[in-house]
């Protein structure tokens, strides 16, 4: 497959050869280009479907979080209508994602936003959420949080049949998820008190994900000229492997 894609084993979906460069800083905190080099690394995205994977992943969550004066508690146990991911660099936890599907419960966003949803939960689509995004403060590697966004849109978006995606973040975010994924608001800025900061809701139609990883998935040299994550997503075929894949674990 492309890129030396590989079929995972155990509970790796998909393990790819990447550059990166580390550096004292997440991606979360901006959008510079990549200052230097590093040797290959071989990173896999791997699904936490045991209490041990799920609490390397917290454990990240809470470090992150905790750095920067959030007030969260993070579960460490397998919940309903939830799955997390994880990419790993060896047996490192580099970053880590939840995807959460809509259900009677709801979703962690209902607690700021229920009116806002109201107009997404629909007969005709179905909502979802990405909660819990982490990542490495060494890390700075576009290709390899693509690849984590990139799995999570295949769970939700070919397995699940989702259709509308939203995400909470502190407004200082807004503009990386508008610019590098095609987020777009969806209500005014809150305060969260279980975090202790502002919160803002950011939608997006998983049509337009669909299209932009159709155009320009697996076409990394588009980067040059796109101010996108999408060219460092996989292609449509490798999209495909990574779906049967994630179909196991399903």
């Amino acid at each position: 497959m492309t890129r030396g894609l590989q079929a995972g084993r155990g509970d790796t979906i998909v393990s790819f050869p990447q550059r990166h460069s580390m550096k004292s800083l997440s991606v979360e905190e901006g959008d510079s280009d990549l200052v230097a080099e590093a040797p290959r690394k071989l990173f896999k995205i791997r699904y936490a479907g045991t209490d041990g994977h799920l609490r390397l992943a917290s454990f990240l969550v809470q470090r992150r979080y905790s750095w920067r004066g959030y007030n969260v508690s993070i579960p460490s146990a397998i919940q309903t209508n939830r799955i997390t991911l994880s990419a790993y660099d060896r047996d490192d936890v580099v970053a880590t994602i939840s995807i959460g599907l809509d259900s009677d419960s709801g979703l962690f966003v209902d607690a700021l936003f229920t009116d806002e949803l109201k107009s997404l939960r629909e007969p005709n689509r179905r909502l979802c959420e990405f909660t819990r995004l982490a990542i490495n403060e060494a890390l700075r590697s576009k290709p390899v949080i693509a690849a984590l966004f990139h799995t999570a849109y295949i769970y939700a978006r070919r397995i699940r049949g989702c259709t509308d995606l939203v995400v909470e973040v502190n407004p200082r975010h807004v503009r990386f998820y508008e610019r590098m994924l095609g987020f777009q608001p969806f209500g005014s800025v809150r305060a969260d008190p279980r975090v202790q900061a502002p919160a803002a809701l950011l939608h997006l139609d998983l049509r337009h994900a669909e299209a932009q990883i159709a155009k320009y998935g697996g076409n990394a040299e588009h980067a040059v000229r796109i101010r996108s994550l999408y060219p460092y997503f996989f292609s449509p075929r490798e999209e495909s492997g990574i779906e049967l894949r994630l179909r196991t674990f399903d």
